[in-house]
């Protein structure tokens, strides 16, 4: 599936991936290639990204939302940072 994440001052993800791991307002979710569509709103802590089964890449964020649709998920967030 495709992913972006998105702040309002710039792009910090762009790319095909295994999967990604949100913080929801209810808890931590994981969206999966051709995932039912989806709109959810994200509360503070981790965005982990699965490039593939054994490399990740992390984003701390303060909030935001997410869209899944036609296999593309698109992560609109507010304070987010990049994590070793």
């Amino acid at each position: 599936m495709t992913l972006e994440i998105l702040t309002p001052e710039k792009r910090l993800y762009s790319g095909d991936v295994y999967g990604i791991q949100l913080p929801g307002i209810d808890g931590l979710f994981e969206v999966l290639d051709k995932h039912a569509p989806l709109v959810s709103a994200l509360s503070k802590g981790t965005v982990k990204v699965l490039q593939d089964k054994t490399r990740t890449e992390r984003f701390s964020i303060q909030g935001g939302f997410v869209e899944v649709l036609n296999n593309k998920a698109t992560v609109l967030v507010e304070g987010a940072t990049a994590l070793d």
